[in-house]
């Protein structure tokens, strides 16, 4: 068996523009521009690479922001990009038989298959995925937060040698990670780490924490936060229903709120949201003791006064004088 370890980068149509609001026949949330790859063998040892420019169809136009970060123009696209179909059976040839799919986190995966899906292609063959991110932690006791791969790199002692936000040069980083980790027991071990993802709150885990879930399936914030404090909001003591006081932001995508339990009086609920790779939201949940430090956190930010939002001044609008009303005088 092979491994095979995979970056990618893809374009997005800045919000708003005309390409954004075009339906696709079928969607995706970003078009692959580069593929990147390095065969690490069963014996850890870092083999051949692979690289490829893709000329978009959908998104032509390069994001701005997407251009900075890569490095990569429409007119090198227009160069050296080739048809994705094309890059596909390149990629897939090269690849060849009994091979494991690692990338360093869950976005490339969903991106690739997404592609795929948009071009009607099969994607059977990329099936045997591993999140190297969920290895490397499991196996270097790092927690269930999710590591930056230069932060990786630094945990690991290695130098970086290639350039970052390129899709050659990130995989053959990733690769070197994985050289030094027991990939044959990670991917053996790896629904307990998913587990841990899952169940783990990134680190943010505080004294006085009575207790963690998680939640799939829903289909936006919405609908997440309102199932989070209506049918799911219950006392963890006597599981009834609980009123919730205000939902204060935080960073990360995390959100916090007082629950009221009529016997068993209150408790701090967190929540985090993370995007799932069918495109739906999972919520990490955690309840805390009502005297904890966590719930004097939130006290503290709630009595803080709340900035006024600023009203948008609209434009006076001057009625207009109609073309035959004679002047004043």
């Amino acid at each position: 068996m092979q491994y095979i370890v995979l970056d990618m980068e893809w374009n997005q149509p800045w919000p708003g523009s005309p390409t954004a609001r075009k339906p696709l026949p079928s969607p995706i949330r970003g078009e692959i521009i580069q593929i990147g790859a390095v065969r690490v063998r069963e014996d850890g040892a870092v083999a051949d690479e692979f690289q490829t420019l893709v000329a978009p169809k959908y998104y032509k136009k390069m994001n701005r922001k997407v251009a900075s970060l890569t490095g990569i123009r429409d007119a090198r696209l227009r160069e050296e990009g080739v048809p994705f179909c094309d890059a596909i059976r390149r990629f897939e040839s090269w690849c060849g038989d009994d091979c494991v799919f690692l990338t360093w986190g869950f976005d490339d995966i969903t991106i690739l298959r997404e592609n795929l899906l948009l071009y009607r292609l099969d994607s059977s063959w990329a099936d045997r995925w591993y999140n190297a991110q969920l290895i490397f932690n499991a196996q270097t006791g790092s927690g269930s937060a999710q590591k930056a791969l230069g932060t990786a790199l630094a945990l690991m002692g290695i130098e970086p040698c290639r350039p970052a936000h390129d899709a050659l040069g990130d995989a053959y980083h990733t690769a070197l990670i994985c050289s030094r980790l027991d990939l044959r027991r990670g991917v053996e071990e790896y629904a307990a780490a998913v587990k841990s993802h899952e169940d783990g709150f990134h680190g943010a885990e505080l004294p006085g924490c009575l207790g963690r879930a998680v939640f799939h399936g829903y289909q936006d914030k919405t609908e997440a936060m309102r199932i989070m404090g209506g049918r799911e909001n219950c006392c963890p003591e006597c599981r009834q229903p609980m009123q919730c006081e205000r939902w204060l932001s935080q960073p990360g995508h995390r959100y916090m709120t007082m629950a009221t339990c009529p016997e068993h009086g209150q408790y701090l609920i967190r929540i985090r949201l993370c995007p799932d790779p069918d495109g739906t939201l999972r919520v990490s949940r955690l309840v805390y003791d009502g005297s904890s430090e966590a719930a004097a956190g939130y006290r503290e930010q709630l009595s803080k006064p709340h900035p006024p939002r600023r009203r948008r001044r609209r434009p006076s609008v001057r009625a207009a004088k109609p073309k035959d009303a004679p002047e004043a005088k």
